[in-house]
């Protein structure tokens, strides 16, 4: 039996409808320019640390950095954010920094409200802001619980539902959430944090589906351990282990998250949304 000639009478092909010329896909028009020139990025938590190295990385880039921060105790966050603030502005970024708790959503309003009179409007969000309360979950406070989910969820939320308006009307924007390898992998004692930072990357995944009909990436970058104050305070057999559990054999500096989170909001990640991003070492390589 000769088979089926599909070229003349395909089985598929609607009867007497004309078949459609392929065309190229037009190439999306962004209303916003390529590269980070110009471009505004908020930064919470950017006083030390990551978020200090984060935003040194954007301002190395050409961007217009503004980021807030809170007092701790027994830190003095307001005196390093002044010396982020001045680091900035000798690199010749225009800068804006100033505290405001991301668990309150009048303050984040405000904060926006500041960073757009300033700069006019924002193209880039990272959600960095975070705490920890580490010790068995039978042991933790229902204060210390609150205090690590609202900073570290909540507070991402706050922030996102506030420049979401602005990311759709403009139809741009760049989020990236920083959670922890913790999330997935949590070791003893980090109950609050490791599930904060779970529902930090569900929040990920459900608002890059909302936002990104709008032209609008939401990512997040894990980290594993790294070389910032906190680390500093375990013991150090704590953290030799933490460094020989990676494959590479070594602790990030905070620059190695930093270029990730600078990527993630670049031209040439256009096309990666609701994505989680291992910057670990290979420590999520190991088995236990």
């Amino acid at each position: 039996m000769p088979l089926p000639d599909f070229e003349k009478s395909p089985t598929w092909h609607a009867a007497g409808r004309p078949r459609a010329a392929v065309l190229p896909e037009a190439k999306p028009q962004p209303t916003i320019g390529e590269g980070f020139a110009g471009k505004t990025v908020m930064i919470t938590g950017g006083a030390s640390g990551v978020g200090r190295a984060i935003a040194l990385e954007f301002g190395r880039l050409g961007c217009n950095v503004a980021f807030c921060f809170v007092n701790m105790p027994g830190r003095h966050i307001r005196e390093t954010a002044l010396i982020t603030e001045t680091t900035l502005a000798a690199m010749g970024a225009k800068v804006y920094a100033d505290a405001c708790d991301v668990r309150d959503r009048a303050q984040v309003i405000r904060f926006v409200d500041a960073v757009r009179e300033r700069f006019e409007t924002i193209h880039m969000l990272v959600n960095n802001a975070g705490i920890a309360s580490d010790g068995a979950l039978w042991r933790l406070s229902e204060d210390e619980w609150k205090g690590v989910i609202d900073t570290n969820l909540v507070g991402a939320y706050n922030c996102l539902a506030v420049v979401a308006p602005l990311f759709r009307g403009q139809h741009y924007g760049k989020v990236v959430n920083i959670s922890s390898h913790q999330a997935t992998r949590p070791g003893f004692g980090v109950t609050s944090f490791a599930a904060s930072k779970a529902g930090l990357e569900g929040l990920t995944r459900a608002a890059a589906v909302e936002l990104g009909p709008s032209n609008v990436n939401v990512n997040a970058v894990a980290p594993g351990f790294v070389r910032t104050e906190r680390l500093q305070e375990l013991p150090p057999e704590v953290i030799e282990r933490a460094k020989s559990s990676t494959v590479l054999g070594r602790l990030a500096d905070p620059a190695d998250v930093a270029h990730v989170v600078a990527f993630l909001c670049s031209d040439e990640a256009r096309h990666i949304t609701g994505q989680v991003l291992l910057v670990d070492g290979g420590l999520s390589l190991e088995y236990r």
